[in-house]
């Protein structure tokens, strides 16, 4: 298997950098990465803006309360860490559809970003449903 390199890190390094980063969490906190319950956590955020009241009454934030912790840095900390290694790679471009999407399925931005939403959508329920 031959993997392009565009000029970014090798995957095969990077993947393997990710895996003892995530055994020194374990190793260290205790704690295993994830990042699902850090966008329910952020929808809490945002609707306590509106309805503390109604939040507060809600099952799961009363488990799970909706605020900044060390997971939420944490996906933040992916954001940063993907777009600094972007840009340091020379790799950084903004495209509404990649240009593999385009090849196989067209230039539409409204088809991309249906699916894009209907993918994430299943991922994101997938995530909750084993509890990750």
């Amino acid at each position: 298997m031959k993997v392009k390199n565009d000029g970014g890190w090798s995957p095969y390094v990077a993947g393997a950098l990710s895996g003892v980063v995530l055994i020194l969490s374990v190793w260290i906190t205790g704690k295993f990465f994830g990042a699902s319950t850090t966008f329910v956590r952020s929808a809490g955020m945002v609707e306590k803006l509106f309805s503390a009241e109604r939040v507060a009454a809600m099952e799961y934030f009363v488990k799970e309360l909706p605020e900044i912790d060390w997971q939420w840095m944490f996906v933040i900390g992916i954001l940063l860490g993907s777009f600094i290694s972007a840009v340091t790679s020379g790799s950084f471009r903004l495209q509404a559809v990649p240009d593999m999407w385009e090849r196989r399925f067209g230039p539409s931005r409204a088809k991309r970003a249906a699916v894009a939403f209907i993918g994430a959508a299943v991922a994101m329920f997938g995530a909750r449903l084993a509890d990750g």
